[in-house]
This record gives structure tokens, sequence and C-alpha cells, in this order.
């Protein structure tokens, strides 16, 4: 029983030293001295209902009204980490939106948008993200000065109830580039309990070179946000956020709206490009919880990393090779 206490103290301890949970403070403590740090942490990936119209005051709490639910529930299932879809808070209609609409679409009216609404739900989240100690990612519109249109966001809110980031998304749409949105500039990345994530938004599963951006950045995890009507083209997203895990060797959770998860639900994709774990294909609002971990003993993002190099080079045949080639017709 002493022998218990005092691990428990040391957990407790180390813990309070470093910010990590309990869980995690007590993993590295017992890892041995002469193997490589393995670093872990439960998170949840949420799929959250389609709330389009930003003038409709009483949707934007039902939205944050979702959201705090979905909160708690992970609370206790005991993750550290809750990642929400593209637009969570509200995911603005083109058409709705679109000064000229509905029926065409034009530049955005934003002055149409109840900030205000949007502003309560976004402080209460926060104070709840503070009270449960829990790591909150959501899509939210981020206002920005008139003229300027505002970025398409995901907001960082830290187990104070701190934002301590805000990624914004670079590649835009057709439409949100051309109607919508202002673009973002720079990736972001951020660490809890010693693992290091980064963020990715809307449509950006598309390009590799995000993906590759992030590897080079040393992240574990990429947390890939989009949002959909319809499940039309889910199922080509999930694949390739299956593909950027395993060409990367890190996680990808990949969070989208319900309506998409008849076809490609949230989940939350391993090193090895297979579902860790994936929410319900209902239709429904839900989340899907997993244990992500390193693995410093992979060789093969060190060996990617190397061949992404100049590693060939020396390789290389000078002059032409098939004039010392007997076989060829």
């Amino acid at each position: 029983m002493t022998q218990n206490g005092n691990l428990k103290r040391r957990v407790r301890a180390r813990a309070a030293k470093t910010g990590e949970s309990y869980t995690a403070a007590l993993q590295h403590i017992r890892q041995p001295p002469d193997e490589p740090d393995i670093r872990s942490i439960r998170m949840a990936v949420a799929q959250t209902s389609l709330f389009n119209d930003p003038r409709d005051v009483s949707a934007l709490h039902a939205s944050g009204t979702e959201m705090r639910r979905l909160m708690r529930q992970a609370h206790q299932a005991g993750t550290r980490l809750l990642h929400f879809p593209e637009g969570t808070t509200c995911w603005p209609h083109k058409r709705i939106m679109s000064e000229i609409g509905p029926r065409e679409i034009g530049p955005s009216d934003w002055k149409r948008f109840e900030w205000s609404a949007l502003r309560e739900e976004l402080e209460a989240t926060r104070r709840l993200a503070s009270e449960l100690k829990l790591w909150t990612i959501f899509g939210s519109v981020h206002q920005l000065t008139s003229p300027h249109r505002p970025h398409n966001s995901l907001y960082v809110i830290s187990d104070r109830g701190e934002l301590v980031t805000r990624y914004d998304e670079r590649l835009l749409s057709n439409t949100k580039i051309s109607f919508m949105y202002s673009p973002g500039k720079k990736p972001i990345t951020f660490e809890v309990d010693g693992l290091r994530f980064g963020c990715a938004l809307g449509m950006e599963v598309h390009y590799p070179e995000i993906f590759v951006e992030y590897e080079n950045l040393d992240v574990d995890c990429v947390l890939f946000s989009t949002a959909g009507e319809t499940p039309s083209n889910a199922p080509a997203f999930a694949a390739e956020a299956l593909g950027h895990a395993a060409s990367n060797t890190y996680w990808v959770s990949f969070s989208t709206l319900a309506p998409q998860s008849t076809a490609a639900s949230s989940g939350i994709a391993s090193p090895d490009g297979q579902w860790a774990v994936q929410c319900p294909m209902t239709g429904l609002p839900a989340i899907a919880v997993a244990d992500i971990k390193t693995n410093p003993q992979s060789l093969a993002r060190p060996w990617r990393r190397k061949a992404r190099s100049d590693l060939y080079t020396p390789h290389h045949m000078e002059g032409d090779p098939r004039s010392d080639d007997r076989n060829l017709f």
C-alpha cells in the first residue's frame, strides 16, 4: 500500500508540474528509462447536426447546446481532447448568404449573421471546456473587421478555457474564395500531453502538400474538419484521410457533419491507414473515442523522411543508361 501510495504521489506531482493528464504522467513514470518515450492521449471525434442559417438565433443556440452535450459525453469517457467538424457552430449556406440569392450565388452579405448570438455560444463553450478540463477544437466563422470577409476557422480551446490558437482554411473552394471567405496564411500546431497536433479544414484533404507540410512539422496527429449537406462526397474525403494517415505515418482525425455519416462517418485513422474508431453511420450527432499514441520504434516515418531527401542522388546513373543495355528491343 505504501509503494502504491508513493507511486500515486509521484504521478500527481508530475501531472501538476507538466500539465499532463494523470494517465499520461503514469505512463511516463512507468516507462523504462532505456526505452524511447511513448506518449499517448485519449481523444474523441464528433459528428454534429447541420446548422446552415446564421440568421436563425434559435439554431445558433441549438448548435451550442448540442456541442456542449457532446463535450460532456467526451468528458465522461475520460478524454482529454474533443475534435468537432467544420462549421460546428454554423456552416453558412452560400445561397442564404448571397446578396443576390437565393437563386444566384453572389458575394455574401455577412451583416445577415447574428454575431452576438454566436459570441454567446462561443463564451459558453469556452467556459465548459475549462470546467471539464477538455481541449475542444471546433469549426466556426471568424469575424474580421469590415470590409474584410471572415475566415473559415477552427478554434483551439485549451483545458483552461483559453483560445490558444486558430486555424484559418487556406486552400478554399471556388465559391468560398470568390464570394465568402478570406483565406488563411499558415499552418498551426499545438501540443497536448506531449503530442503535437496540426489542423486542416474544408476541402484541404484534397491537397497532399498540406499533410506533408504537417509531417515536416513533426505532428503526431492532424485534425481534419469538413462539412457537407449530403453524403455524396463523404466517402472520397474519408478515403483520402486514410491515405494521408498511411503515407505520413501519423494519426488523422476525420470530423464531418452528421448528414454525411450515412456514407462515411467521423472517425480516427491510425498511422497504418485503418480506422481505429468511427462514429455510428446513423446521420445523428455522436462521438467516438480512441487512445492514440506515438510509436518511437516504428521505422516507417524516419525512412520516408530520408527517402524524401537527396538519398537517391548518388545512385543516379550518368549519361544515357540505354547505351549499355543489350536487351532493349
